[in-house]
């Protein structure tokens, strides 16, 4: 892993305004990148996910912004751009994104070859036949056959697999050195998910690229990732290495989430789930944001926000019960069967 992160977000805050109101959805979130690397991030719905990496791109909606931290990329604080002029240096060019919908990426009423084409002559500076003639190299790379008669055809022509692979072309277009992929398998079957994942990975390793995964498909990560950030509340309160995250997890929303995966489930049992529901992000979050649907909380978790502590030196989390001075509190059960079940299929 390289010494110094390629892009290094620092106590990044991002409100938006509503209804006369303002709701602070990224709350002191930090986060370093690194060249080649595979990161995913995870969490609930609306543990801000999406928002945050979209600030890389300057895709915030018109009602929200960063309001403070810093976004460092290539000497540059980016989280201080305003104009689309300079996003435009960024965007597609050096960092691009693949959205959670194709079917609402793609333009219904432009044919596919032509939306690929856009992209390349807006972000490469070839036009005409050349960004043509590289629109269907693209396609035919991400694996859509016969690409000269696909390159006339519009997305409702396309299977959603089909319009997923489009999605990533208009992507890797311009082979970004950055590449965030927003639940790239949602709504796709079993088969077609381990396709697009392959397909990924042989990109990421063609064009030297580093991929972050927006997901909270628990069992994506453990295929894909490098290292692994738990969202909640919008911040992140563990990070780490993926046998870290999966093995030896020490927040307790990432036991949580780990305790209600599919694989720890007990035939006739119901799966665990999570109590309570997130904090309203419109109020202050005092203490712990998670302590409210934690039944083992800690008193100073309803208090104080705890700071991160280090359990390894790839491997942090932010919770009171790596306090020295806390009760001793062990990994739950289902952690400890997870260790124990996936070690035993090595």
């Amino acid at each position: 892993m390289a010494k110094e992160p390629i892009l290094s977000a620092k106590d990044v805050e991002i409100q938006f305004s509503l209804r006369g109101r303002m709701l602070t959805a990224i709350r002191r979130c930090s986060l370093d990148l690194y060249e080649g690397e595979t990161m995913a991030i995870v969490g609930e719905s609306g543990s801000g996910k999406s928002v945050f990496t979209k600030s890389f791109i300057g895709m915030l909606d018109a009602n929200g912004g960063v309001t403070g931290g810093s976004i460092m990329y290539e000497g540059v604080d980016i989280s201080k751009y305003k104009t689309e002029k300079e996003w435009m240096t960024i965007r597609g060019k050096k960092i691009s994104m693949v959205m959670q919908d194709p079917m609402t990426s793609l333009n219904p009423l432009k044919k596919i070859g032509k939306q690929i084409q856009e992209s390349i002559e807006l972000n490469q500076g070839i036009k005409g036949a050349a960004a043509k003639a590289k629109a269907l190299e693209m396609l035919e790379r991400v694996g859509i056959p016969e690409p000269e008669k696909r390159f006339n055809q519009y997305p409702h022509e396309f299977s959603g697999g089909m319009r997923q692979r489009v999605v990533i072309a208009i992507a890797v277009a311009c082979h970004p050195q950055i590449l965030i992929c927003d639940e790239p398998t949602t709504a796709l079957d079993v088969t077609i998910q381990a396709q697009i994942l392959n397909l990924i990975r042989e990109l990421q390793r063609d064009l030297k690229m580093t991929v972050i995964y927006i997901t909270h498909d628990l069992g994506v990560v453990a295929n894909v990732a490098d290292r692994v950030a738990v969202m909640y509340a919008g911040q992140i309160v563990e990070y780490g290495m993926v046998d870290e995250i999966f093995y030896d997890a020490w927040h307790p929303y990432t036991w949580a989430l780990l305790s209600a995966l599919p694989q720890l489930g007990v035939k006739g049992e119901e799966l665990p789930t999570i109590d309570g529901t997130p904090p309203n992000l419109f109020n202050e979050v005092k203490g712990d944001a998670f302590a409210p649907r934690n039944r083992h909380a800690l008193a100073i978790d309803f208090e104080e926000e705890p700071p991160f502590f280090e359990v390894t030196k790839t491997h942090k989390a932010k919770t009171w019960y790596l306090d020295p001075r806390a009760p001793k509190i062990e990994q739950p059960k289902s952690i400890r069967q997870l260790r124990e079940k996936m070690r035993g299929r090595g």
